[in-house]
């Protein structure tokens, strides 16, 4: 029942994060009762006994130590105590109910959000391309993109900051699902007055000598460069690392060494780019997620957009 006097504190005093725990299912029941006046009407708007509703509210008076509600008559009034309550509820419920909707945005399927992850080299063409494509008959989604390395962007993705990723190479932890969406063909990047500059195709092996330009270590592409190279049996000398593959072109144009890159975005004056016979220069382009991570409606409709592309997401020579 409720109470007009002061209850003698029926617990031990809780740790804040205890005690929050208990409460928060009965802060609604409370405030339904302080904003009508009257346990009945409370109860039969929240669709519940109305004997279950008085004993919650008095088991939180009792878990309070203190009186929220006077009895006059058939109705309630709030003490001095339960005003100060109902004030912090009120804002903690209004607060919820906000955090509640941008969840329900969030997944919304026609408008919610999608956080994606890609490699830098696929920002100028392939993941413009894709949005385009995906909002023509979704223009309503929204998109979080994330530009940067791979191990970040897995880390990112375990994390749950990400919902799916452009990556490369293809991740091999069996936690997480990937599939190939395409290949795409590494060029070797030679200054316009470098030796092999009149050739059209060249061994990898022909430059085992030369300084290389190469992305820092953790990015995908250094991987594979080391990779190549050492298939062509030889590991390269790697006189400037950066962490962009235009800049990278640029130290090719200012003949600092040479390198394997994705073909640019546009002819670039000063770098010839020469087809690589063997080894065969391609790296794999994967779409990965983490497996059994439940998708939002939104997410999970991009995904499949961006598999159904399989073959088709870059340009080829």
């Amino acid at each position: 029942m409720l109470h007009e006097e002061s209850i003698t504190q029926g617990t031990a005093e809780l740790d804040p994060d205890a005690a929050a725990v208990l409460l928060a299912p009965r802060l609604a029941q409370f405030a339904a009762v302080a904003r009508l006046e009257h346990v009945t009407r409370a109860a039969q708007a929240l669709g519940m006994p109305q004997p279950t509703l008085s004993r919650a509210v008095a088991r939180l008076e009792e878990e309070l130590g203190v009186a929220l509600f006077a009895r006059q008559g058939r109705t309630v009034r709030l003490t001095r105590a339960g005003r100060l309550l109902l004030g912090s509820v009120e804002r903690a419920l209004t607060e919820l109910e906000r955090g509640a909707q941008a969840a329900r945005e969030e997944a919304d399927p026609a408008g919610g959000r999608v956080a994606f992850g890609f490699l830098h080299t696929m920002g100028t063409d392939a993941v413009p391309a894709l949005l385009r494509g995906f909002r023509a008959d979704r223009p309503r989604v929204r998109f979080q993109l994330v530009q940067d390395y791979v191990g970040a962007m897995l880390e990112r993705l375990w994390a749950g900051e990400l919902d799916l990723c452009l990556v490369s190479p293809m991740p091999t932890d069996p936690e997480l699902a990937a599939r190939q969406i395409d290949e795409q063909v590494l060029h070797l990047a030679v200054p316009a007055d470098h030796r092999l500059a009149g050739r059209c195709r060249i061994r990898l092996a022909e430059v085992a000598e030369e300084p290389f330009v190469a992305l820092e270590h953790g990015y995908g592409l250094r991987a594979i460069t080391d990779g190549f190279c050492a298939e062509a049996g030889f590991s390269p000398r790697i006189a400037f690392e950066g962490e962009e593959a235009e800049t990278l072109r640029g130290l090719v144009v200012a003949g600092l060494g040479v390198a394997l890159l994705p073909p640019g975005p546009v002819p670039r004056p000063g770098v010839v780019e020469l087809a690589v016979t063997a080894p065969r220069t391609r790296r794999a382009i994967g779409l990965a997620w983490v497996a059994g991570r439940p998708l939002t409606p939104p997410a999970a409709a991009f995904r499949d957009f961006v598999l159904s592309r399989r073959g088709r997401l870059l340009a080829h020579d």
